[in-house]
């Protein structure tokens, strides 16, 4: 091997054991989720090719997060049954291994992971601060956590890697994303981006931005980086997790890209999803 084949394999190597250690827990004897044909979906399926890209899944991530915290019901949920205060790379972290598992993983670890998803919901309930109960499984909670998750996704995988993307191929996305939601015990749940749009569309009224909101979202948007090589490429997809928010999630949190840095904020982030593409490759 020359010297700038070494050098170029050493770089990759590099960046990749940046991104799985943040990804997964070596604490925990976590290891990346293997592929398998004989999952949920398959090499040829839509959510592959979206959930397969690292930015545009951190982005979207963290945009889906951003929405979630404003419906009351799902922030409380979070508020009181959470350590997120604490760990929350470690709640970050468990999210993207669901989405990795049921992604990825055989039939079996998917199924086994939507059961202990359930499990939980299932111990996680209480009372709002005006005296409104909730629960974790309330399908109508589940399926706003769904449509936010699939809606961001999908946003930063079309605005990161495939602008041109059809709509068909959207539509496939939600009908395939859906055997998960529904897995969980979601309804209704979206199989189009029309669907998706009008539950968002239709949820709205529910939704609040308060003094928790803040809290959750600041710990949120300002949780200190793993270590320092990582800590500018978390600032960018911050900063691209807010930009691909709509206007009007933006104006209930109070943030804003402004319009001059927008296409620094979408440049950069192109920048970094192609550098982790190639180190993948």
């Amino acid at each position: 091997m020359d010297l700038v084949a070494f050098a170029t394999h050493s770089v990759r190597r590099a960046i990749i054991g940046q991104v799985r250690a943040v990804f997964n827990d070596a604490s925990r004897g976590e290891t990346p989720v293997q592929r398998s044909a004989n999952g949920l979906f398959g090499p040829e399926s839509v959510v592959w090719r979206v959930h397969g890209d690292v930015t545009a899944m951190m982005v979207g991530g963290v945009a889906a997060l951003l929405l979630q915290m404003l419906h009351p019901a799902v922030l409380a949920g979070v508020w009181d049954h959470s350590k997120f205060r604490h760990d929350m790379l470690g709640r970050l972290r468990r999210t993207a291994r669901f989405i990795a598992l049921t992604s990825y993983a055989d039939r079996g670890e998917a199924e086994a992971a939507i059961a202990r998803v359930r499990d939980i919901h299932h111990h996680v309930q209480g009372t709002l601060p005006d005296g409104t109960p909730y629960r974790a499984d309330d399908p109508r909670l589940l399926a706003w956590v769904h449509v936010t998750e699939a809606t961001s996704f999908l946003d930063g995988w079309i605005r990161y890697a495939e602008p041109g993307m059809s709509r068909a191929d959207q539509d496939r996305y939600f009908a395939e994303f859906a055997q998960v939601a529904e897995a969980l015990g979601a309804d209704p749940v979206p199989h189009s981006r029309a669907a998706a749009r009008a539950l968002i569309a239709e949820m709205r009224g529910a939704l609040r931005y308060d003094e928790r909101t803040r809290e959750v979202a600041r710990l949120l948007l300002e949780q200190p980086a793993p270590n320092l090589a990582t800590k500018p490429f978390q600032a960018m997809t911050f900063a691209a997790a807010i930009d691909l928010l709509p206007g009007w999630a933006r104006q209930m949190h109070r943030r804003s890209t402004p319009a001059l840095a927008a296409p620094a904020v979408r440049l950069g982030t192109r920048g970094v999803a192609e550098t982790l593409r190639w180190a993948f490759r």
